[in-house]
């Protein structure tokens, strides 16, 4: 029998602000994935977080051997700011801690798009660091085809646009033009805006990055593919084919777009999902660690990657474009990813020995 001391992970979620430090996790719908960990013999370890109570949870990730964090860019109204640098001296005393914020840094923004623009998933992809460059090149760039405008950090839809010029008479308009405009966040319809006040509307995402241009896809209508990714192995899929900035009917009114559809989900078998996932997993996700400058062993435990498709290439097969990376806080997944994921973090643990 054996007597080595068991594993020590902490689940790191937001705490329930009514039940604050007390949030209990089998109430969570991290309960599941307690449970997966529970049941190959470690001790799991409820760290419900909120910044008011920050040091305390900190006290409690004292001893743990590491943390998996589910923590979107922004909680109930606070960023991650006091959360990311307790992340990183949990990490510095020896923890895993996944996704490590400097990760996060790296892949889970929107600059991530800009820096893999010549890989296999890459597009005609702008980066605008400064307002005024992007009031520069918008209006020629609108005449070339609808784009899609995103903030460099955001979730949910916020900040991703999707702009095109109101009449085609537009296009030698410059900065006088009206454009046609809709916000990929939920509720949204589309409406007419001119030019300066649309970039009105983008200034404050330059307080956090800029904004990153890419063009609209024309085959959005065909849905959107999730790959959930454990290490670098495609472990399941999502697949949602009615999704933010989803045209209204040909001939309808802007406000008959339909709102975004459930997300079903796969296990990683899914026939026709097949080559995307052996291009991802051959070739992109180790082309993506050299672009960025990462080890495969420093890819979240747990990642997710969209897809739009894109044009067919000259034999008739589909292409791929990257819409996002998603690595700050993954959750629901396929039931498929999470015994993978239970074992690629005790594999981790093992190898850090």
């Amino acid at each position: 029998m054996s007597t080595s001391t068991p594993r020590r992970i902490a689940l790191l979620f937001p705490a329930n602000p009514a039940r604050g430090l007390d949030t209990p996790l089998e109430e969570t719908r991290f309960s599941a994935v307690a449970q997966a960990f529970t049941a190959r013999g470690v001790t799991v370890i409820a760290a419900p977080f909120a910044n008011s109570f920050a040091a305390e949870i900190r006290q409690r990730l004292r001893d743990v051997d590491a943390v998996l964090v589910w923590f979107n860019p922004m909680e109930g109204g606070q960023d991650r700011s006091v959360l990311n640098a307790m992340l990183r001296d949990v990490a510095a005393h020896g923890a895993l801690v996944s996704a490590h914020p400097d990760v996060i840094d790296r892949m889970g923004t929107k600059d991530v798009l800009y820096r893999t623009r010549d890989m296999g998933w890459g597009t005609d992809t702008r980066l605008y660091t400064r307002l005024e460059g992007m009031a520069a090149a918008l209006p020629q760039r609108l005449a070339e085809g609808p784009k899609v405008l995103k903030q460099m950090r955001g979730q949910s839809g916020d900040g991703v646009w999707r702009v095109e010029l109101a009449r085609a008479r537009d296009a030698g308009n410059g900065d006088h033009a009206d454009l046609r405009v809709r916000h990929a966040k939920r509720g949204s319809v589309e409406e007419i805006m001119s030019i300066a006040a649309f970039l009105d509307t983008c200034r404050p995402y330059f307080a956090t990055g800029g904004m990153l241009e890419q063009p609209y896809q024309s085959r959005l209508r065909e849905g959107m593919i999730r790959c959930y990714v454990v290490g670098d192995r495609v472990e399941g899929f999502g697949e949602q084919l009615i999704n933010a900035l989803y045209p209204a009917p040909e001939g309808g009114a802007a406000a008959d777009a339909p709102q975004p559809g459930p997300r079903l989900y796969f296990p990683p078998t899914r026939a026709d999902f097949q080559a995307l996932k052996h291009k991802l997993e051959r070739d992109w996700i180790g082309q993506m660690c050299e672009a960025l400058g990462l080890e495969r062993a420093q890819l979240p435990v747990l990642w997710d990657a969209d897809f739009l498709l894109g044009p067919k290439d000259a034999q008739g097969a589909d292409t791929y474009v990257m819409c996002e990376i998603n690595v700050s806080s993954v959750y629901p997944f396929p039931p498929s990813a999470l015994e993978p994921l239970v074992t690629e973090a005790l594999g981790r643990l093992a190898a850090r020995q």
